[in-house]
């Protein structure tokens, strides 16, 4: 059998592939998948690969399989080691962390203001695979950047730095570098006007970053070598596929339980409501990663805060120790459902913004902070985790709003399962045939109130 285009999604702990035909037609199709454990450990990811596609051609029924293109995604190499380094924290440093998470980073130092030795030896100890340096609006501070632009020039330190700050010091900074045989990537400043964030260049920067520092992983470059387009970091691929299909059904949440992670993708506008109370801007897409909410590695975590709950309530779950990748029976599933339902209530909660109360000469005023859920017309889950398990659904439902206090999704907000499992793929499609991946998407989500909603707007847009 022959097929379109294969894509690979390297996880922490399970490695797929999904096949496509029809590709360049009217028609794509999502011709099937295939899991195997991620194989990072056994030191050579070919092998979790070769271990998805045999499962492929075993759910297909067929003894061979054949493709004319081949492209990946991944966060098996742990992710992109980042610092952020900037001037305000609530305006240029958020901006650029902003940049930094949507594209799939994991952020391990953020600085505010100028370097100091204590935080320079802090960064060191980190070694990152690539730094970000911001900081001032356009025409506005120079002094500080500049004092950090020397410090990062100084560190024995043989990585790429994005500069993302104040437009008038791009060629000083640019020149700085190159000088002290640094590499430099220049970007539009991530806050160029008071209340403005402009995060889209700096990101596809890191894209770029992390295609060179994926390699690293063990037998990476056996699959470098299969690319059709770049291998993207799964995350920013998650978060192209949202973008993508926010752009046919409107503002939605997406959520992915992951075996070490669970991430949360938000593409929306802020309610009128909120808007007016909003304390400083949100991008439209956002991303957060809770490193602490992983259904297989981070399994005890998640446990121990379910426990905690359930004492609260007087009830009991008995822990698991031996948990793998993929259930194997019917009670692991039942109690990676439990799990999952916590990683995903928690880590929505700690993405949306809260309203909050200060109390001045004028007597008290409530104001928002943060990522504004209200306006989600789509919770959708993807993920092995959510797009597996037979509740994932009613999971969703979970993390819609009860508490006033907090910004999250509302009661109409409708739960949808990507059932394909292709988000990610889909993100990493549109970069060449965007109009195929869209369809599959649309297609993966559909229900009948993602098609009324369609139908809808056809109307509308009629009128």
């Amino acid at each position: 059998m022959k097929v379109d285009l294969l894509i690979a999604e390297i996880g922490s702990t399970t490695t797929l592939v999904n096949a496509f035909s029809g590709i360049n037609t009217d028609q794509p199709e999502f011709v099937g998948q295939g899991l195997a454990p991620t194989s990072v450990l056994d030191g050579d990811v070919m092998i979790g690969l070769e271990g998805a596609i045999d499962n492929l051609k075993e759910n297909l029924a067929i003894d061979e399989l054949d493709w004319d293109e081949f492209m990946a995604t991944s966060s098996a190499a742990g992710g992109l080691k980042m610092t952020v380094h900037g001037l305000v924290k609530d305006m240029t440093v958020k901006a650029a962390e902003e940049a930094a998470l949507g594209a799939g980073a994991v952020i391990r130092q953020v600085t505010a203001g100028k370097l100091r030795e204590r935080r320079i030896e802090e960064l060191l100890d980190i070694q990152p695979n690539i730094i970000l340096l911001a900081g001032g609006v356009n025409y506005g501070e120079e002094e500080v950047i500049l004092h950090n632009a020397r410090k990062l020039c100084e560190l024995d330190l043989d990585v790429p730095v994005i500069y993302a700050g104040n437009k008038v010091l791009q060629d000083e900074v640019k020149e700085m570098f190159e000088e002290a045989g640094k590499e430099i990537l220049i970007a539009d400043n991530v806050y160029p006007e008071i209340d403005t964030l402009n995060i889209e260049e700096t990101r596809k920067l890191i894209h770029n970053v992390f295609a060179r520092h994926i390699v690293r992983a063990p037998g990476m470059k056996k699959i470098e070598s299969m690319l059709s387009i770049d291998m993207m970091p799964t995350p920013g691929a998650v978060m192209q596929g949202a973008k993508l299909l926010k752009e046919k059904i409107g503002n939605l949440v997406t959520l992915d339980v992951g075996g070490a992670t669970t991430d949360v993708h938000s593409v929306t506008t802020d309610s009128g409501a909120i808007k007016e109370i909003l304390l400083s801007p949100e991008p439209e897409a956002k991303r957060t990663v809770e490193g602490d909410l992983g259904v297989f590695l981070n399994a005890p975590q998640v446990y121990e805060m379910l426990k905690k709950e359930l004492a609260e309530q007087g009830k009991k779950v008995e822990k698991r120790e031996d948990l793998a990748p993929l259930p194997r029976d019917k009670k692991e599933e039942e109690y990676i459902q439990i799990l999952a339902k916590k990683a995903a209530v928690t880590a929505v909660r700690r993405h949306a913004g809260k309203m909050k109360d200060y109390f001045g000469p004028s007597g008290r005023m409530t104001v928002a902070e943060g990522k504004d859920l209200t306006a989600v017309k789509w919770v959708i889950g993807t993920g092995g985790a959510l797009t597996r398990l037979t509740d994932g659904k009613e999971i969703l439902k979970k993390v819609r709003g009860k508490d006033k206090r907090i910004l999250l999704p509302t009661k109409d907000a409708v739960a949808l399962i990507d059932k394909d499992y292709i988000m990610a793929s889909m993100g990493l499609m549109s970069q060449k045939y965007p109009e195929a991946a869209q369809k599959l998407l649309l297609n993966s989500v559909k229900n009948e109130k993602v098609e009324k909603y369609l139908e809808d707007m056809k109307v509308k847009n009629k009128s």
